[in-house]
């Protein structure tokens, strides 16, 4: 079992779907979670009420530079140190290139992207201090092999991977680790929008012939959070089925 005891955690994306379950995995290993929601204050509340552990649920525009800089500066006032980040917080706006609109190219870029480049900024100047840290940003198979109708998703995932690799050089000297993790076709409702004809020809092409679960997600996000996984920087750990 990954001891998280003493650590404290922000999750974007972190009270639904693959980040809500590494919320929860980081509860149940001992860590302090903040987990950061985007609008769906319902959700978020729900989620923190059947959830136990020492929880907060934040929200917060990541793509808003700003508003990032804010939420950091009120995370320091109430917490002495940062140790993990996990950038789950992403959105699909789908469509063919030719038919796609401008705003649904820059609403994709700017929350799963630029987003991440706030967030890791802020993070970094935090963990720096303190001379350590772990940084996962969930990125997707779409970022390396493409999916059709998804040019602006698979533009930000791709760029998710080089900006980590990026990242991870920078900071290696710190004690700071920056890795992603690349879920396959997880059964959430990102993806419940999907025509059921598009989720069976995806389905087929797993390997293991399902979808996964995001509990099968979050133990990835433990090991890379944990202190066994100190030599580990600027990788990109496939949890897909083999697809």
């Amino acid at each position: 079992m990954t001891n998280l005891n003493g650590r404290v955690a922000i999750v974007t994306g972190g009270t639904s779907g693959i980040g809500g379950a590494i919320s929860s995995a980081f509860l149940n290993a001992g860590a302090t979670v903040i987990a950061v929601y985007g609008s769906n204050d319902a959700k978020a509340k729900k989620f923190k009420e059947k959830t136990s552990g020492n929880i907060e649920t934040v929200k917060l525009d990541v793509s808003d530079y700003l508003a990032v800089k804010q939420f950091f500066d009120n995370f320091l006032e109430k917490h002495e140190k940062l140790d993990i980040v996990v950038n789950s917080a992403g959105v699909r706006q789908d469509s063919i290139v030719g038919m796609m609109k401008e705003e649904d190219w820059k609403k994709v870029i700017d929350i799963n992207l630029t987003g991440t480049f706030n967030i890791c900024k802020f993070a970094v100047m935090a963990m720096v201090r303190k001379r350590y840290g772990r940084i996962i940003n969930i990125t997707s198979p779409s970022g390396k092999i493409g999916i059709e109708g998804q040019a602006n998703y698979s533009a930000s995932k791709a760029g998710q991977v080089a900006f980590t690799k990026s990242l991870s050089k920078e900071v290696a000297k710190r004690n700071i680790t920056a890795n992603c993790i690349s879920p396959g076709f997880i059964d959430t409702d990102f993806i419940s929008g999907l025509p059921e004809e598009a989720r069976k020809a995806y389905q087929q092409s797993v390997p293991m012939k399902r979808f996964g679960k995001p509990d099968e997600v979050s133990p990835a996000a433990l090991f890379l959070a944990s202190e066994e996984a100190s030599y580990i920087t600027g990788s990109v750990l496939e949890v897909t089925g083999g697809l």
